[in-house]
């Protein structure tokens, strides 16, 4: 045993220094050394003779105050001169002592390696400059973009958290390319996908909570701050809540459900008025009757109320998909098609609407035709707002032909062309055809 060993022995042999190496204890870890005043409330008269000893001092109350580095120097002074004060509270206490600046900086370390490690994994299959590795860099950077979620669930187990960033980081992935071929998924399949368990993304899970703020990151949006604002960013990520989220607006359209023709649906004909039709309404959808032989599609929901309300004819099929093509709208198009209908599409002459209406062209080639979308329609359409360069790289893989015309018009005036300022021509088009 050496010095510093039985000097240790012999204060733990004496419960009347218990109380005060406790104190000495939680000096060390704070400032790594010597430092401080050690008050000890209601001492006993054993505490203040064996303390006083050391010191040199007689306590006469029972609340004492000393500096710390009084005892350490009094020590040097009793048999066990020139101990090392760090080995003899390691001894006492049988642990090493961490400073809490060292705790920190060790705690800051581990939590930098998980970072580095999950940043890796994700690179090697997104790329270096990717949004998902972005958003890893700056969530640890600057403490922000769902770092406390995972500092909370660091704290709790290191392994899954590690598995937890991995599986979100994958999410986010497969995101940017469900945004580039604009498909929908539903938010269970999307999940089940992922991670093998459908509610694994669930809005209030804490996995559902990175995602969102993953996709907040990418968006450069706030967190949502309720259901509506939630289910929102998850409809413009290509994602669908429920199949209730999935809407479409529909006039004059017959629906077979189950091999027998819904009665709603054919009162709202009857009555020549417009309804929205939901994913969860069209699960056992057989086919559908369009009022006449053409079906018109546009992108907003202003167009499509104009439209009705000024069309003398009321002898058509208009459908509104309120911006990207929601999973409803997807399942209708194949039954228009088999229905034996023309369908013309129209949407907003800017990149995100150019896009869409050329998805639709990609997968069902001429038998939808693009309608009031050509570099003329753009002239006519044009308005103040200005296209951002992120969103006119959208327009560099554009394939139909006339989309492919008006996409270079767009890349010169950088400006958006709306609906909007075109209704007149729409109108006129749907009169005449």
């Amino acid at each position: 045993m050496n010095n510093n060993e039985a000097c240790a022995a012999y204060f733990k042999g004496n419960p009347a220094y218990r109380r005060c190496f406790l104190e000495f204890e939680k000096k060390w870890n704070s400032y790594g050394r010597a430092k401080g005043i050690i008050t000890l409330k209601h001492t006993s008269e054993e505490e203040r003779r064996a303390i006083g000893g050391i010191l040199g001092k007689t306590f006469y109350e029972d609340a004492i105050r000393f500096p710390f580095a009084e005892f350490e120097k009094g020590l040097q002074s009793t048999k066990f001169a020139s101990v090392n004060f760090e080995e003899v509270l390691e001894a006492y206490f049988g642990r090493k002592m961490i400073t809490t600046q060292k705790m920190r900086m060790e705690e800051e370390r581990s939590r930098a390696e998980l970072f580095e490690t999950v940043e890796g994994c994700l690179a090697e299959d997104a790329g270096p400059d990717s949004v998902v590795v972005s958003w890893l860099r700056e969530m640890y950077s600057k403490k922000k973009f769902g770092y406390q979620t995972v500092i909370r669930e660091y704290g709790k187990d290191r392994e899954r958290t590690e598995k937890l960033l991995k599986t979100v980081g994958r999410a986010l992935i497969l995101l940017e390319d469900i945004r580039e071929t604009q498909e929908e998924y539903p938010l269970a399949v999307f999940s089940a996908e992922i991670s093998g368990n459908p509610h694994y993304f669930d809005q209030g899970t804490t996995a559902g909570q990175l995602l969102v703020h993953g996709m907040c990151y990418a968006a450069w949006t706030d967190y949502p701050e309720n259901a509506h604002r939630w289910r929102e960013l998850l409809l413009s990520n290509g994602i669908v809540p429920d199949n209730i989220s999935s809407i479409v607006h529909i006039y004059g359209l017959r629906l077979q459900i189950g091999g027998d023709w819904h009665p709603a649906y054919d009162a709202f004909c009857r009555r020549q008025e417009p309804c929205a039709v939901t994913m969860e309404n069209l699960q056992e959808l057989t086919a559908v009757q369009p009022t006449g032989d053409k079906v018109y599609i546009v992108e907003n929901e202003m167009v499509f109320s104009y439209l009705l309300k000024h069309l003398e004819q009321k002898n058509v099929t208009l459908l509104c998909t309120s911006g990207q093509l929601r999973s409803a709208a997807v399942k209708l198009i194949p039954f228009l098609l088999d229905s034996g209908a023309e369908i013309y599409y129209s949407g907003d002459i800017d990149p995100d609407g150019i896009r869409i209406a050329d998805r639709l062209w990609r997968k069902y080639g001429d038998r939808i035709h693009v309608w009031r979308m050509s570099g003329g329609d753009y002239e006519r359409s044009l308005s103040e707002e200005v296209i951002g360069n992120i969103s006119m790289k959208k327009l560099e893989t554009v394939a139909n032909p006339i989309l492919r015309e008006t996409a270079g018009e767009v890349r010169k005036k950088k400006k958006a062309g709306y609906q909007e300022n075109i209704l007149t021509d729409l109108l006129e088009d749907m009169d005449r055809k």
